[in-house]
């Protein structure tokens, strides 16, 4: 078992000698900083490329050795820590894989990262949705039918890009199918794991895509294990795609004055899966029991576990989870996320070392409960469904000739039939709701309409609280 961390270690030599600074960053070591003492006091760690600290870009010592630790333990041809998150990995393992005017499969329910990287490329999408599921109420993976239709239809197609498992942690029975049947046609599958990187600790998680046999998976170290936030990791192990183009856009695309303190985050977090042990899984998994069986006891509350056993989604009653969400952060408990209908937690991977106060945590959602009841509910006497989408689509208007079109702003409630010029995507969970060159259906109206009346927050270009979008102008 792997107790080195590399970067960790140098860093901590080199503090160890007191150095003077004439380098950059301007805060020298946070002598010039009025932040709080807590902050300034990390600054001391916040370095740049030094002797003894190695090259990022060209790395050749510490981190080289760090980065060979992580392809180790996750059994790749390579791996790489990334200091711009997940998205910078989206983006680096598409333009490897396609370029302008070529196919891409593309599940619809992708992270806004996936869209961007393709807009940027210049590629076409094609799109596959994923599968409803009743469970979760989340759309959730594609099936490997739909999979097999888009190829047929596509044929040209250069790559099929996948998210595994999806936000609320639902994983997909269809994946190493899916890939089998891709790589027989030497098409190389691109998975979007965010959510998934805590799932080499233990085999009581559900398994990565990396074990199906995925070319390159993207993880996000900082969302589930113990890396700052915008860590990530990207895996490579492929017979379609070489490494080294991916490293060559990584090299374009990520900073080129990475933050030393995210890099020694994702060389602890590398060493963090390592050290799990099945004492440690069977500890977290005890006090989850417990935890769920304790929420479980207070009137109203529904908890609905899904495949990743960190996520637990819960509903009370016929309040929208955008109220649940209100009730909780009143008592300062703050989930991941809330929809329309629940909000979901991300449980700590917890090591029989970690005390955590689920005790307190359960007194203080009962009392946003009892709170909460005085309150009218917003699902009461509202009829929710989910409409099924195509199973494969296409934009209407690819982004060249998007770009080349005037747009305007007009009331949503008229926009049936119009194609989308703006991005609109409820935040979390960054899944767009319209995507630009998107023809704009009574579906993708009535979605949207729910999730204004329910309270959701939008990133992209709109103006919702004036009640318009942007769209082609006729």
């Amino acid at each position: 078992m792997q107790e080195k961390r590399p970067l960790v270690e140098a860093l901590e030599q080199f503090h160890k000698k007191k150095p003077i600074s004439f380098h950059v960053p301007g805060h020298k070591h946070g002598l010039l900083s009025n932040l709080p003492r807590l902050i300034k006091d990390s600054m001391l760690y916040d370095l740049t490329e030094l002797n003894g600290l190695d090259d990022y870009h060209q790395p050749e010592e510490t981190i080289k050795e760090a980065e060979q630790l992580l392809t180790k333990l996750y059994n790749t041809d390579k791996s790489f820590f990334l200091v711009n998150g997940t998205t910078i990995g989206n983006l680096a393992m598409i333009y490897a894989t396609c370029r302008y005017g070529e196919q891409i499969i593309v599940q619809r329910n992708a992270h806004k990262s996936i869209f961007h990287a393709i807009e940027l490329v210049g590629a076409e999408p094609i799109f596959v949705s994923p599968e409803w599921d009743e469970q979760s109420k989340t759309a959730s993976y594609v099936s490997l039918e739909v999979i097999e239709e888009a190829i047929q239809q596509f044929p040209f197609a250069k790559a099929v890009v996948l998210t595994y498992p999806n936000y609320y942690g639902v994983s997909s029975p269809d994946l190493e199918n899916i890939i089998r049947l891709c790589h027989r046609l030497e098409l190389p599958v691109l998975v979007d794991e965010a959510h998934g990187a805590h799932f080499h600790a233990h085999n009581g998680f559900p398994n990565s895509a990396l074990m199906y046999g995925a070319d390159v998976v993207v993880q996000s170290a900082h969302k589930t294990l113990p890396a700052l936030t915008m860590g990530s990791f990207l895996h490579i192990r492929s017979q379609l795609i070489d490494s080294q183009k991916v490293n060559k856009y990584l090299r374009m695309l990520q900073s080129s004055s990475p933050s030393y303190l995210v890099l020694a985050s994702l060389d602890d977090a590398r060493s963090y899966v390592e050290r799990y042990s099945p004492m440690d899984f069977k500890q977290l998994m005890d006090k989850r029991e417990v935890f769920i069986e304790a929420l479980e006891t207070i009137p109203l509350i529904e908890v609905v576990q899904v495949d990743d056993p960190l996520k637990l989604l819960i509903r009370v009653g016929k309040y929208s989870g955008f109220q649940v969400q209100q009730a909780f952060e009143n008592q300062n408990v703050y989930v991941e996320l809330a929809d329309i209908y629940q909000v979901l937690l991300i449980l700590p991977l917890l090591k029989v070392e970690h005390e955590y106060a689920f005790a307190e945590i359960r007194k203080r959602i009962k009392y946003a409960i009892d709170n909460l009841k005085n309150e009218i509910p917003d699902l009461m006497n509202n009829n929710l469904y989910h409409i099924e989408q195509k199973s494969i689509s296409t934009l209407q208007m690819n982004m060249e000739l998007l770009s080349e079109k005037q747009g305007e702003w007009i009331p949503y409630v008229r926009a049936i039939g119009r194609i989308a010029k703006g991005m609109i995507v409820p935040y979390p969970p960054g899944i767009p709701l319209i995507l630009p060159g998107e023809k704009i259906t009574v579906p993708i109206l009535t979605e949207l309409e729910e999730w204004i009346q329910k309270g959701a927050l939008f990133q992209g270009e709109h103006r919702l609280e004036e009640k318009l979008i942007f769209v082609v102008e006729e």
